[in-house]
This record gives C-alpha cells, structure tokens and sequence, in this order.
C-alpha cells in the first residue's frame, strides 16, 4: 500500500484556497448584492477573491512563493470543475485559456483600482465583469467597497499567517448597501 503524505505547502495552499472558495460562495453575495447566481457569476466571484488574495500574497518576499501554487490550485479546481460538467477532454484546453484570460485582465483592473485607490474604477471594472453592464450599480459599488475592505484588511495581514494558510475576508454583511449623505 502506498501513502500520500501532504507536504506543508500542500495544505497551506488548501487552507488558503479553501477560505476563496468558501467566501466566494457566500449567498449574500447573490441574494443582497446582486451577482447573477450563475456559473458565470461565482465564477466571477471565484476570480475576486483569489485575485486578491494573491495581490497581498506577492506583496511578501516571504510569501510570493505561494502566490504560483495558488493560482495552480485554482486552475486544477476549474479544470475539475469543467470535466465534472461534461466538457470534453479538446474542449477543456480552450476554456481553461479564456479563463486564465480573464483571470489576468480582472485581476489586472482591480489591482489598478485598488491600488490608486479609485473607488470608481473599483465600481466600474465589477459594473463589467460581474455584472455585465456598463454603469455601476447600487451592487457594484457595494461590491467596490467589499473589495477595498477586503484589500485593507489583507494588507494588515502578517506573512506568517498566509505561511499558515490563514485568510480572513470582511464579512459582506458589515458592508452598508448605501453610503449615507
């Protein structure tokens, strides 16, 4: 018999995946946000939350090392999802290239946003891509403030957290659905 035995790093990338996919998931996000409840849309959702988690995780000497082995997991997770769906074996090379595509582009437009703090383009790059519309909704904009607090909160994380597969995202519900005047 032979026994798997998981590396350190293999279960630091579980821990770490495991808490994207579960945030991502979140009903809230549909239901009090507005993100379609489709594939497109938790993939979407997927996409934002492993984006920025490998924003803050390359930011790290100490932790940019886990940024490749994330993302990996992330592709072997959509590549599973895919097969388990019926795509086909020449079918699922091409899929798994537009979905690094967009991955990339997203992930690219929400760094820019967040990084000079544009709460705008936060709002307008999420209108585009999760929403499919071309002005940002009452949901984009919330999903803009969730994503700059999640971004905040990320950056106070210590490297050795992220070593230790430790991720924390806001809870979407402390979020406020309006700015008040």
């Amino acid at each position: 018999m032979i026994w798997w035995r998981r590396t350190p790093l293999e279960t630091t990338i579980d821990g770490l995946y495991g808490t994207i996919v579960a945030q991502a998931r979140l009903p809230i996000f549909y239901t009090d946000y507005g993100v379609p409840d489709t594939l497109e849309g938790r993939f979407e959702m997927l996409v934002l939350h492993q984006a920025l988690a490998a924003r803050r995780i390359a930011r790290e000497t100490a932790t940019s090392q886990l940024g490749p082995v994330l993302f990996d997991r992330f592709c072997r997770d959509l590549d599973h999802n895919l097969r388990e769906m019926g795509v086909g074996d020449l079918t699922v090379p091409k899929r798994m290239r537009a979905f690094g595509e967009a991955y990339f582009g997203r992930a690219r437009a929400y760094d820019q946003a967040l990084s000079v703090r544009d709460h705008e383009a936060c709002a307008q790059a999420l209108a585009r891509n999760v929403y499919g519309a071309a002005i940002a909704s009452a949901g984009a904009r919330r999903l803009a403030r969730y994503m700059e607090e999640a971004a905040r909160q990320l950056d106070a994380v210590q490297p050795s957290a992220f070593a230790a597969g430790l991720l924390r995202f806001p809870d979407p519900m402390a979020i406020p659905s309006a700015i008040a005047a």
